[in-house]
């Protein structure tokens, strides 16, 4: 319980700690569009994948009792002027060498990958702002 509360408060943390912009992903410097946005984890061979928060601006989302190398969350609808997309993923490492890395897609495109610092337990906090 205390684990699955440190997430969704490190995962509210990073969305408020992220400035906003007034910078919109627009094409044609008109209406904002929606995007497609995928989060994906993955932890060296041997590694399993303990929880996930993730989110688009203030709609979070959690994962628990994960377990396996990899993972992928559901494909997320940004809505039009959305901000931020964020991410928190918790692992354990099957050696001191074990690392753990998370991609952001957003349609489809990898726009944002971060990996922990080698370790047996492992954790990977980052956002992409829109």
């Amino acid at each position: 319980m205390h684990r699955k509360l440190f997430i969704v408060i490190s995962l509210i943390t990073t969305i408020l700690t992220v400035s906003c912009s007034k910078d919109n992903d627009e094409p044609d410097g008109g209406t904002p569009t929606t995007h497609k946005v995928v989060f994906k984890a993955e932890v060296s061979p041997g590694g399993d994948i303990v929880t996930a928060a993730y989110g688009i601006d203030s709609d979070a989302h959690t994962a628990t009792n994960l377990s396996g190398a990899t993972w992928s969350s559901p494909e997320l609808t940004a809505p039009a002027g959305a901000i931020n997309a964020n991410i928190v993923i918790n692992a354990t490492g099957s050696s001191d060498a074990a690392i753990l890395k998370v991609q952001i897609y957003v349609d489809d495109v990898l726009k944002k990958e971060e990996s922990s610092t080698p370790g047996s337990i492992l954790s990977v906090t980052t956002g992409y702002r829109f």
